[in-house]
């Protein structure tokens, strides 16, 4: 099992190249440096991670990452894409017609445990 630290310094190293995988990295590192000031040396489980949530779900809409539309949007969105879910009003439309932003980030935070899993595996 490797340490907070070697986990992040992968991930920080390996963003991706789409906006959404550049933002699924910012997620990532949130949440290891969240686990790593609560007092963790190495990666726990994804129980600890949740803080009290049970799912990334319920974690996202606790408020426990971004809580704007607009914030989530400008982390997982290329700019392209921001320009097209601008409305004519400044507002921002849903991402898609099956979830709403806070849904978005989860799914986003799901995916940036997993990736934490999977490179903690590795290093």
């Amino acid at each position: 099992m490797a340490t907070i630290a070697k986990v992040a310094k992968y991930i920080k190293d390996h963003p991706g190249r789409s906006a959404w995988s550049q933002g699924v990295t910012k997620y990532a590192l949130e949440i290891l440096a969240e686990l790593k000031e609560r007092g963790y040396k190495e990666v726990p489980s994804e129980k600890t991670a949740l803080n009290g949530a049970m799912n990334w779900k319920q974690y996202s809409e606790g408020g426990c990452s971004l809580i704007y539309d607009e914030d989530i949007a400008k982390r997982l969105c290329s700019k392209s894409e921001l320009v097209k879910l601008r409305r004519k009003d400044g507002w921002l439309r849903n991402p898609n017609s099956r979830e709403n932003w806070i849904q978005c980030q989860a799914r986003a935070l799901f995916q940036a445990w997993n990736r934490i899993v999977e490179v903690n595996r590795m290093v």
